[in-house]
């Protein structure tokens, strides 16, 4: 019975024994955890500015476009206050300079640009553009670029054959784009006109994607400038220049955009 009585006892305090071991475990463990909690830097939460409103948010919550920040879809996609937008690339030219006091721009003029001539065919020449308008083209690169070593030249936008959107001027001021140019009677189209540059040349049409940018784009740059019209570049200065060239389908671009044809002086017949 003793024997029986001594197990018990024994059996009992192991028991007592393991259950103290897990219990200071777990206390230990507590305390860690709490210690830890405590220990914790509490980091402070990243307010960001819309670039198109100013309004402070948290950057989560904000959409990111290159190193700037926009609270809405909407604003990402329009027009700022300095007439930047949003949603494009932003690469600004040297080649600008401003609009005669008051003037606000009353045409858009759309181009073709290709370098070098063709090279989009069978490469991603698009940053060549890009070079171009801020006058960092290298010319060794090819023998074309000898030949416009010296020139300075810029477009307000650029839609490249994926249909992407750079932005190099202001609306607000004037781009290089137009030259030696009259639209309806007005010399100096630069003044006031928004140059827009499609990547392509007269012998290869254009990319759908292409005419779905510049619809998006002629409507974000028509919902602050409401009584634009549209001309080809051929069409101020004919004679001289071709572009868009007859592989523009002007018919298109206005049904995509539900222009208005009085808007269109030039007609939509393609030349």
């Amino acid at each position: 019975m003793i024997k029986w009585l001594l197990f018990i006892a024994g059996a009992g305090a192991l028991y007592l024994w393991i259950k103290g071991k897990k219990q200071t475990k777990l206390n230990t463990d507590e305390a860690a955890k709490i210690k830890a909690e405590r220990s914790k830097v509490v980091e402070p939460e990243v307010i960001v500015q819309c670039h198109h409103c100013s309004v402070h948010l948290p950057r989560p919550e904000a959409i990111m476009q290159e190193a700037r920040f926009y609270c809405s879809q909407e604003h990402l996609d329009s027009l700022d206050a300095q007439g930047w937008l949003g949603s494009a690339a932003w690469h600004m030219s040297p080649n600008q300079d401003m609009r005669p006091e008051g003037l606000v721009p009353d045409l858009m003029v759309i181009h073709h640009i290709s370098l070098p001539p063709g090279g989009f065919v069978d490469n991603n020449s698009t940053q060549f553009i890009v070079d171009f308008f801020q006058n960092k083209l290298d010319s060794s690169l090819h023998p074309y670029f000898e030949e416009i070593a010296d020139q300075k030249v810029s477009s307000h936008f650029l839609i490249s054959r994926r249909g992407e959107v750079f932005q190099f001027v202001s609306t607000h001021n004037k781009a290089w784009h137009a030259g030696a140019s009259s639209f309806l009677g007005r010399e100096k189209c630069n003044d006031f006109s928004i140059g827009i540059e499609l990547e392509g040349d007269g012998d290869h049409p254009f990319e759908d994607i292409q005419y779905s940018a510049l619809a998006k784009l002629s409507s974000q740059i028509q919902s602050v400038y409401l009584n634009l019209q549209f001309a080809g570049h051929s069409d101020i200065a004919p004679g001289r220049k071709a572009d868009p060239g007859k592989q523009f389908d002007w018919k298109k671009f206005q049904g995509k955009n539900n222009i208005p044809v009085e808007k269109l002086p030039f007609g939509l017949n393609t030349r």
